[in-house]
């Protein structure tokens, strides 16, 4: 087990050496949407979530040190009170007209205690993605991508950074790390700045709205799409239910 994993260490170091890297680049400063309408989703699960396996980190000790032995799921399905479903990303599919630039604050993918943080991540393309390692372990990054081009990077101290850019809207793709394999994390590029990942309590604001008719989408690892059809009026909040069922 310990030479399997000072193998997989070398192979991803020599992977990080410039496999697949895109530079980051900067763009024009974002401009706030300046609509008034806004739209409220509530995101739930219907039934008995299914229980969530421990991960397993014992082929390396520092992920176990790091979480001083308290027992870490998985975060596939994470729910609160009352069916509330986290993790869930919602965004407007159809309906948006108009160009939107991306912000240049990057968004942030960390790794602490050897799990990704966060577990889903939206972000525009061509918005920079700052990635961390807060762990003193060697992690790699290996995102999956279809559309935008994929990377395989290497980050074996505490503390380094490293920013990416995906510069074109894709749906959500996997991240994992070939260190840790119960390392998981899922990453969606948008062309527009209306989206949000759902909170403990479920919820997700889009908010600034031009008026209109929307399909809005809710995205979850396991139970897959939903999308409904919204329309707001300016000014108008218009509060929307997404329920999936436990399977």
């Amino acid at each position: 087990m310990k030479r399997s994993y000072l193998l997989i260490m070398m192979v991803t170091v020599i992977a990080s050496m410039g496999y697949g890297i895109i530079p980051a680049k900067s763009g024009a400063d974002g401009q706030a949407p300046t609509g008034t309408a806004r739209i409220v989703v509530k995101v739930v699960l219907s039934g008995t979530p299914p229980a969530m396996p421990k991960l397993q980190m014992s082929a390396d000790p520092v992920c176990v040190k790091q979480n001083q032995g308290k027992v870490v799921l998985s975060q596939e399905v994470q729910t609160g009170a009352d069916g509330a479903l986290k993790n869930v990303l919602v965004s407007i599919k159809d309906g948006v007209n108009g160009a939107y630039p991306a912000p240049t604050t990057p968004a942030t993918l960390d790794q602490v205690g050897c799990v990704y943080t966060p577990h889903i991540l939206g972000v525009m393309a061509g918005q920079p993605v700052q990635i961390l390692n807060s762990d003193p372990t060697l992690h790699n990054i290996h995102p999956m991508p279809v559309t935008n081009a994929g990377f395989n990077i290497g980050m074996p101290i505490q503390g380094l950074k490293s920013t990416r850019v995906f510069s074109k809207a894709e749906a959500p793709f996997h991240v994992r790390c070939d260190v840790h394999p119960w390392m998981s994390a899922h990453i969606g590029v948008f062309s527009n700045p209306f989206f949000g990942v759902s909170n403990e309590q479920g919820e997700v604001e889009l908010k600034n709205l031009p008026a209109g008719t929307f399909q809005v989408q809710a995205w979850h690892e396991k139970y897959g799409v939903r999308t409904q059809s919204v329309t707001v009026a300016a000014g108008e909040t218009k509060q929307i239910t997404f329920t999936y069922k436990a399977s």
